[in-house]
């Protein structure tokens, strides 16, 4: 697996009007890995995201990206630069077709973007996607939604996923199946930061771990050494690993 890292977050400082957030927060993405950030309620992991991908701004401090700075880069300028976001909840539009909201995925792409060839691969990849092309997206299953999410943050081949909280609202045979697909994606060379409610479930797919707290970085190791540590669980929110909940 490669080392090297795609993203890095140097003593990041950022928040909303007059209220801070992130207080200094630093981590680093490896390449090729699924990296889940957990902590507890209020501790920044949403927070990081926007920021990252230019919804929010930086107030202080660097992100790079592949060892190039893109703080405060413009959403487009970050997707042309290879970074997709899924963010958190249901984000389609209900009354267009399921063809119609994929190929929003490459409204900011190039002029020489091969639309006809990334929408059937996308479809070759999510079959359900194909079968119910033309139906209205509000006529999709949850987890069919999601899956036309991330879908269309695949459609520009990014190299590296936000995906926040992406189980919300799945039956557990469905988490399992969208764990899955996240495997397949991290197998195909997008590394994937993610934010999940279920931090155990997601740590036991994830290379690495990320722990925030009170918007600074606690800890950061591999998934496995995390998920041993039982006194992450005792640290926040005084349980299990279970327990920690994302926001």
């Amino acid at each position: 697996m490669a080392t090297d890292t795609i993203l890095t977050l140097d003593d990041v400082i950022a928040g909303y009007g007059k209220m801070t957030i992130l207080h200094g927060t630093s981590f680093a993405v490896p390449r090729g890995t699924i990296t889940t950030v957990i902590g507890p309620n209020g501790a920044g992991k949403s927070t990081v995201f926007k920021t990252v991908f230019g919804m929010l701004a930086a107030r202080s401090g660097r992100i790079m990206f592949e060892g190039a700075e893109i703080t405060n880069l413009q959403p487009r300028d970050l997707l042309s630069r290879g970074i997709s976001y899924v963010p958190q909840g249901r984000n389609i539009f209900p009354e267009l077709s399921v063809r119609h909201n994929l190929e929003l995925g490459a409204v900011m792409a190039a002029k020489d973007f091969d639309l006809a060839g990334r929408m059937d691969a996308a479809m070759d990849r999510f079959p359900v996607l194909r079968r119910k092309a033309d139906r209205q997206a509000s006529t999709l299953s949850g987890g069919e939604q999601k899956m036309l999410e991330i879908a269309r943050a695949l459609l520009v081949e990014p190299k590296l996923l936000l995906i926040d909280e992406p189980s919300i609202g799945l039956s557990p045979i469905l988490v399992g199946e969208l764990f899955a697909l996240l495997g397949e994606i991290r197998a195909r060379g997008c590394s994937i930061l993610m934010i999940e409610q279920n931090a155990k479930r997601a740590l036991e797919i994830s290379d690495h771990g990320i722990v925030l707290e009170l918007g600074q970085t606690r800890i950061q190791d591999t998934a496995a050494r995390i998920l041993a540590d039982e006194r992450i669980g005792q640290l926040f929110l005084g349980g299990g690993l279970g327990g920690i909940q994302a926001a």
